[in-house]
């Protein structure tokens, strides 16, 4: 099982996509969900760069064991959590 966020709707709104990227962890923490799907898209990658930056923060950092781009899709990315 996995839980997905897709960031488009709130993709120039920084304050919302901190609460959305915060959020669909905690739910997935508190599911247990292993698996969390984030979607910023292709854009320019500037969406991208501030959701890799957000998982780099030291507080969310030892929530999660490793970070996949898909390789497939440039638009994707998977946080694999631990717990």
């Amino acid at each position: 099982m996995k839980l997905t966020l897709d960031l488009h709707e709130v993709y120039d709104r920084g304050d919302e996509i901190d609460r959305a990227l915060r959020a669909i962890i905690d739910e997935a923490r508190e599911k247990r969900v292993r698996l969390v799907e984030i979607i910023p898209g292709k854009g320019s990658g500037q969406l991208k760069k501030r959701v890799l930056r957000y998982l780099e923060r030291p507080d969310v950092k030892p929530l999660y064991h490793r970070v996949e781009k898909d390789s497939k899709n440039f638009g994707r990315i998977f946080v694999h959590l631990r717990f």
